[in-house]
């Protein structure tokens, strides 16, 4: 049964008024306090020119990594081990210091062809301060996700803050694909643009071009066009290489009806104003003149190309689909879109009804199933808020504009401004106080819309995810080990918890502590070093001893082995051998992957959920931590985040990039439970 799409919204307000709430339970007396983490103390890269003569009541306070937890106990508080493991290395080798080549613009010198001229055309149009989508949609051959928007403002206004929108600006996507290139002498190929960039890609956009200076069809990535103008079906096998079917906005468009509408409003176009062939004069909407059903796009097939996706190697970057296909959900005939584009976050309960388009700003036609376009998922943007989610005013700027606006430091808020030291120096546009008004009002709307954003992938998450606990395998006894464990389940039909998909990378992992009568935290699992990585091998601080391992460490993160010359396997971030060959070529193996059962020297563990089925995570508590009779309290949450910092790292990602993935963490199934010790 379909639910109330208000109530959605409702849900998603809520969630983003919890994701925001300060803790409730300060930390108590002898505990220590948590110092600022240096990737939080570290200037935004992007933004050269702060206001140097901003008073400190104008500058932002540094922000913790708990801050957009949702707990209110001591959880969020102090480090167990009484030190900051977040503040600056002790000898010296910030990890994290802007050093090693790291640019200033994450997104610069990335992407050879006849896009030239469009690319050129587009950077002399931002240089004049014109509309960039005018050197595009001249070309007629693109059209933009904003020619769209005209008659379909409800689809763009969720698409504009989507993983979809998302895919091309993303600065890890960037930073990621560029490593790739770098580690594999470039016999990666367009293996990643043929998804994240499929206009780029088509328009053979040259590596050489920043993304920044790219029409702006190119920068929204999975766009209108990337779906709908789509006319042959391509399988598993195709990796992402799908041909758009240039035409102008008038062009036919794929769709899931048999365009009975579309052909209403096209017998009424005198009466209606629209304009469906090119050259009409006169005022009026422009319409496309036909359309066509597609198959692929009403059932799980367009999925395919982009969401089962495997590198030369063999290696299955992408598995969600091969998952979906093994799953219950599957063969009760649920799609992907049912989850992902009904109208519950992550939950095959019906569609919201309404309009699918809007013409002279008037709803048309009857009612029909709404397929949401916000593509329900747990992902989140780390990209400049001037920048992403995408938004029609942001376009006076242009996105290098953008990347030098202060937004942390208040710039455009009536406090700062009140008070800005009338000597200061602003990079342009920025010295003008009017912009730098207007484009604090064009973030705040888009930091609104990405928490939006940010509370539906909470409410995805949480659809899926369920954990119930604590179960004890021991008395509580004081002076005595304590033994607990959680259950914790995949209550989806539809695919893996986590999927594994993106290979390596996405973490969702469990963080316990315990609290004892005197309100101090004693014990912990799940915790960060001072470079925000698990207590795993992948911790400089474990490595070097400063930290303790987390022995008991429950982490749902897929992780590459690769084979060594002598000796057992071991753990890397990317999937490029460098044990066996220092040139990490991509190319296919010698040996057939089927007589192996895995890539030579190559391949994936998985530590996900399977759909319906659970894990029983345990937790031994040393006596040490249970000293003290009294009422103790154990609190629990699950953490999801894209990418973990060592891989953030190893591809020369920003601190700002480090500092914004922290920030926006997922915090899942909260609770605490107290218990007596005798």
């Amino acid at each position: 049964m379909a639910q109330d799409p208000d109530a959605v919204a409702r849900e998603l307000m809520s969630r983003m008024r919890i994701a925001n709430r300060p803790n409730a339970v300060q930390p108590t007396s002898g505990t220590p306090h948590w110092q600022t983490p240096h990737w939080h103390a570290s200037a935004d890269p992007h933004q050269q020119h702060v206001h140097p003569g901003a008073s400190a009541t104008t500058t932002p306070r540094p922000l913790r990594l708990s801050l957009r937890s949702s707990l209110s106990d001591d959880l969020l508080g102090d480090d167990l081990l009484g030190d900051d493991l977040l503040s600056n290395d002790l000898l010296g080798d910030d990890l994290l210091s802007p050093k090693g080549g790291l640019d200033d613009d994450p997104l610069a010198n990335l992407g050879a062809g006849d896009a030239a001229k469009l690319l050129e055309k587009s950077k002399a149009a931002q240089a004049a301060g014109k509309d960039p989508h005018d050197g595009l949609w001249t070309d007629d051959c693109y059209p933009s996700a904003e020619s769209c928007r005209q008659c379909h403002p409800t689809h763009y206004e969720e698409w504009r803050a989507s993983g979809h929108a998302y895919s091309a600006v993303s600065p890890m996507f960037q930073r990621f694909e560029q490593a790739m290139i770098e580690y594999t002498e470039g016999t990666v190929g367009s293996f990643c643009n043929r998804c994240h960039l499929p206009v780029g890609t088509q328009l053979k956009i040259p590596r050489d071009h920043s993304i920044l200076e790219a029409p702006p069809v190119v920068r929204e990535g999975v766009t209108c066009i990337a779906c709908h103008r789509i006319n042959e079906h391509y399988g598993r096998s195709s990796n992402g290489d799908r041909r758009i079917e240039p035409g102008n906005i008038h062009a036919p468009v794929g769709g899931t009806s048999g365009g009975h509408g579309l052909r209403d409003a096209l017998s009424q176009a005198d009466k209606l104003k629209l304009k469906p062939e090119a050259g009409m004069k006169g005022p009026g909407q422009e319409i496309h003149g036909s359309s066509y059903f597609f198959k692929p796009l009403s059932n799980s097939d367009v999925c395919i190309s982009c969401h089962q996706v495997a590198v030369h190697p063999g290696i299955s970057l992408e598995v969600v689909h091969a998952q979906y296909r093994a799953g219950p959900a599957h063969a009760k005939g649920i799609s992907c879109a049912d989850c992902h584009m009904g109208a519950v976050p992550g939950k095959p309960d019906g569609y919201a009804w309404g309009h699918c388009a809007t013409i002279n700003d008037k709803p048309f036609g009857e009612p029909r199933k709404h397929a949401n376009h916000s593509f329900w998922g747990p992902g989140y943007s780390i990209a400049h808020p001037g920048i992403f989610p995408h938004n029609p005013k942001a376009k006076q700027f242009t996105p290098r504009q953008w990347l030098t606006f202060d937004y942390r430091a208040g710039w455009g808020t009536e406090e700062f401004e009140r008070t800005v030291d009338p000597n200061a120096v602003f990079p342009a546009p920025w010295d003008n106080a009017d912009d730098r008004r207007d484009g604090r009002k064009i973030v705040d709307a888009n930091m609104n819309r990405a928490q939006l954003k940010r509370g539906a992938a909470v409410m995805t998450m949480e659809a899926a995810l369920k954990v119930k606990g604590p179960h004890f395998h021991t008395d509580p006894r004081a002076g005595s080990p304590l033994t607990v464990s959680y259950k914790v389940s995949n209550a989806s039909e539809g695919h893996n918890l986590t999927t594994g998909s993106l290979g390596a990378q996405p973490q969702l992992w469990m963080n316990v502590v315990l609290i004892n009568p005197s309100g101090k935290r004693v014990w912990e699992s799940g915790y960060l070093d001072r470079n925000a990585d698990l207590a795993d091998m992948h911790s400089v601080e474990v490595a070097k001893g400063r930290l303790p391992r987390d022995k008991d460490l429950f982490n749902l993160q897929t992780k590459f082995l690769i084979s060594n010359i002598r000796g057992t396997d071991r753990e890397v971030a990317l999937p490029v051998n460098f044990s066996i060959d220092q040139l990490g070529f991509l190319r296919p193996g010698a040996v057939p992957v089927s007589v192996l059962n895995h890539p030579p020297f190559i391949r994936m563990e998985a530590h996900s959920i399977a759909p319906l089925d659970h894990r029983n995570p345990k937790f031994r508590i040393p006596a040490s931590a249970v000293r003290q009779r009294g009422t103790y309290r154990l609190s629990v949450r699950m953490r999801s985040r894209t990418e973990p910092m060592y891989f953030m790292r190893q591809i020369k990602s920003t601190p700002d990039m480090i500092r914004r993935m922290n920030e926006n963490m997922l915090e899942l199934c909260n609770s605490s439970h107290t218990f007596m010790v005798k």
